[in-house]
């Protein structure tokens, strides 16, 4: 028993230094792309389920591009919608791509509009979530990007409603933390950005070699990005390019949101490793790290078990020295991860004013994530729940890392 903790334990050194031998890279100077002309025709793709409330700031903000309206256009594919959508989608401009048949998640939902956009004539689609707005000068920055090279790249991601809620300002913060540890030193050391589901470019040829755009589980975005990989695809990063996310405001919603997305990691690695691993990968070190991202789950859980199972022996025990341990570990991580949210708050553009509940509840939100990658290892999630948007904006700045 102690050779098999021996073991789990040194694995989980080796994921950690790994991480934060990349994330060093952060300290170098970041690339900015050369300015360019206008070149690549866009297609911007919405898939949207009940989003009457949030679809027209949407288009609105699309429509308003500081880009040739030749070379832009908006698709919204309603699916399993109860409102109005559609006609809300209409009414500010978009165009609608007919959606058929059952449509369980997003990725299905994107198969059936790549499908339809493909024998079209755009060389680049932008993917976003309905309640997402874009700064004015979002698609030249993504040009500059393509022209720079880029075929499949992320944008920069911030909280539109960072002050509704101490939840809502948390995922702020923690896209500012992933930008900063994650996005930007694999920027730097010609790794792939982390890519989620709203914000993300790709260019024609890419979904053309893919064959389409072909996911299966409810983390489509994780799942694209391990395809991308094995076929040698770098995702690049683009801050400069920024869209605003309505975030939830209920801690009970937000675990369960964040619940899906681990346990859809899960399906990912279960479903996509294998794959990565047998297929001849033309930069293998892009499959290295994407199968280190897909492992991590899996080694947080495992990690988790162990830290809860040497406590509660401790405790059972009746060791006085392991819980007074405990606690005050507990305290120091408390006040250390406060120090940590102020500084993510100045550095993401958020400020201080109204941020008081987020910073004294993102230390509880970083560690609520350990236990969700817990349940997830032996509780998978399958469906897909809607998020209700109700539309509200609190900020609408531009900010720029350093």
């Amino acid at each position: 028993m102690d050779t098999v903790l021996f073991i789990l334990s040194l694995c989980l050194k080796v994921f950690t230094l790994y991480f934060a031998a990349v994330a060093l890279f952060a300290l170098r100077r970041r690339r900015r792309y050369p300015r360019t002309e206008p070149r690549t025709k866009f297609a911007v793709v919405v898939a949207a389920r009940n989003e009457e409330a949030v679809i027209g700031d949407l288009v609105h903000s699309v429509l308003a591009q500081d880009y040739p309206v030749a070379l832009r256009d908006v698709y919204v594919i309603p699916n399993n919608c109860t409102d109005f959508t559609e006609a809300a989608a209409v009414a500010a401009g978009a165009r609608i791509l007919p959606c058929t048949g059952p449509v369980s998640c997003k990725g299905d939902a994107l198969h059936q509009a790549f499908a339809q956009l493909l024998p079209k004539d755009y060389d680049a689609f932008v993917v976003f979530d309905a309640d997402n707005v874009l700064e004015r000068d979002y698609l030249a920055r993504v040009n500059d990007a393509i022209a720079a090279g880029a075929a499949v790249l992320k944008t920069r991601t911030r909280a539109g409603n960072p002050t509704a809620s101490g939840v809502a300002g948390c995922y702020g913060l923690y896209n500012t933390c992933f930008d900063l540890i994650w996005n930007r030193p694999r920027a730097a050391c010609g790794l792939s950005a982390r890519l989620v589901g709203s914000g993300f470019a790709v260019c024609r040829e890419v979904l053309e070699e893919l064959g389409g755009w072909n996911t299966a589980t409810i983390t489509e975005d994780a799942e694209f990005a391990a395809q991308c990989a094995r076929i040698g695809r770098r995702i690049w990063w683009v801050p400069d390019a920024v869209n605003y996310d309505e975030e939830p405001n209920s801690f009970r919603l937000s675990l369960r949101q964040r619940k899906r997305w681990c346990s859809g990691v899960m399906q990912v690695g279960k479903r996509e490793l294998g794959r990565l691993w047998t297929a001849d990968c033309p930069r293998p070190r892009l499959r290295w790290d994407i199968s280190m991202y897909l492992i991590a789950p899996f080694t947080q859980a495992i990690s988790g078990l162990l830290l809860l199972g040497g406590v509660a022996c401790g405790l059972a025990e009746g060791d006085a020295v392991t819980a007074l341990a405990a606690l005050c570990t507990l305290g120091l991580y408390y006040v250390g991860g406060v120090a940590l949210s102020v500084l993510l708050c100045l550095l993401g553009g958020y400020g201080l004013q109204g941020m008081t509940r987020t910073i004294l509840l993102f230390p509880l939100f970083m560690a609520s994530w350990l236990p969700l990658q817990v349940v997830s290892l032996f509780k998978d999630t399958r469906q897909w729940h809607a998020v209700a948007h109700s539309g509200q904006r609190s900020t609408a700045a531009g900010c720029r890392l350093p």
